[in-house]
């Protein structure tokens, strides 16, 4: 199954809206995001910045607050060293000239960048000091955010009573700004830490919160994340039925929406909770769609693992030549990417079905890594 997803939410203020951040020096094995279905907040345009830039008055000021813009375009166009850079060198500006609500405003931003690599450590102190440098209350928008960070940071790290109570900080401080969209990431990135505590049913009970508001707001992105999140809950709790209803609608939605890697991962969930089911015919119909879509997208790793689940449910069955056909592809193409573990595998699985069907030889041949096809 895909992991569980956070949701990039643009905060309906006018005011900036913070996403995750980065460290002073960010190791070059960081500069790459991170999937991991968490709602964050997205920036936005913020009219104190704009006015900054358009009177530009003080030249250090004017300096900081363009590479602040900056870093955030960067960040929204996925170039996270760029934009770790400008925030950098906006932060030390700000600083220098003891522009402190400013430099709370960077560093939950640097906190969103950083967490968006997956380096939550870094997240973690980013969001700290921008904490420690505004009066609770004080500045209700830039606390939300990066107590949101806070949660989804901490939760990455299995310390998931901090990320709760964080989260659950956040969740408050959405509610008190009226802000829907915030609350559908709190209220889904909350599901998800009790779901990866083992608390399923409290995930559930939040992230169907969060899928009502979303639903309210006509927002289809953020509402494809959560039907995906409401299915991995139930898939976890074994009922497949349900899993597989969320996901229907989840895939509709990403096709939709021509969120093709998405309807990819979530296909291989249907196909998975189908099988479980006993439903092998609709697993291969799954599983099919998403070799499709594989192939597509020209993703050979979900083209690999497609054809082996394709085998697997077609023995099931027992259509072995059909399944042999599969494993065969899957052969091939494991040699082709030169993944060896894949193609001991799918030499596994072909002498097992050559021995089910009273192949000898052929098993042999497998049992030696060659075949004569």
């Amino acid at each position: 199954m895909s992991g569980d997803r956070l949701i990039n939410m643009p905060n309906a203020d006018n005011n900036n809206n913070l996403k995750n951040t980065v460290p002073s020096q960010v190791p070059t094995k960081y500069l790459k995001p991170v999937k991991r279905n968490t709602i964050t907040h997205e920036f936005g345009s913020d009219p104190e910045t704009e006015k900054i830039l358009a009177q530009g008055n003080d030249h250090q000021l004017l300096e900081a607050t363009a590479l602040m813009q900056q870093g955030v375009q960067q960040q929204q166009a996925g170039e996270l060293s760029a934009a770790t850079k400008s925030l950098q060198k906006s932060l030390e500006l700000f600083q220098a000239i003891g522009a402190l609500q400013k430099q709370a405003q960077v560093l939950s931003l640097l906190a969103l960048v950083v967490y968006t690599i997956g380096d939550y450590k870094n997240a973690i102190s980013y969001a700290q000091q921008c904490l420690s440098l505004i009066e609770e209350g004080s500045n209700l928008l830039v606390e939300m955010q990066a107590l949101s960070h806070l949660g989804n940071s901490y939760r990455h790290l299995n310390e998931y009573k901090k990320a709760i109570e964080f989260l659950e900080k956040s969740l408050k401080i959405t509610q008190q700004l009226r802000d829907q969209r915030s609350q559908v990431a709190a209220l889904n990135n909350l599901g998800l830490v009790y779901k990866s505590s083992g608390n399923f049913v409290k995930a559930i009970e939040y992230q169907q919160q969060s899928l009502k508001i979303v639903q309210e707001l006509k927002d289809n992105w953020g509402e494809e994340q959560v039907l995906k999140n409401l299915g991995n809950a139930w898939y976890a709790l074994d009922d497949y039925p349900k899993a597989i209803a969320y996901y229907e609608q989840c895939v509709k939605l990403a096709r939709s929406l021509n969120n093709t890697r998405s309807a990819s991962q979530v296909l291989k969930n249907l196909g998975n909770a189908c099988y479980a089911l006993g439903d092998y015919v609709k697993a291969i119909t799954y599983y099919e769609e998403r070799l499709q879509l594989a192939k597509q997208i020209q993703d050979k790793r979900s083209e690999e693992q497609c054809l082996g689940s394709l085998g697997v449910a077609c023995e099931a069955l027992g259509n072995y030549p059909q399944a042999i056909a599969y494993y065969e592809e899957r052969l091939l193409l494991a040699r082709a990417i030169k993944d060896r573990r894949s193609e001991e595998q799918a030499l596994t699985s072909l002498r097992v079905a050559c021995y089910a069907l009273g192949d000898y030889a052929k098993a042999v041949q497998y049992q030696q890594g060659t075949t004569n096809s």
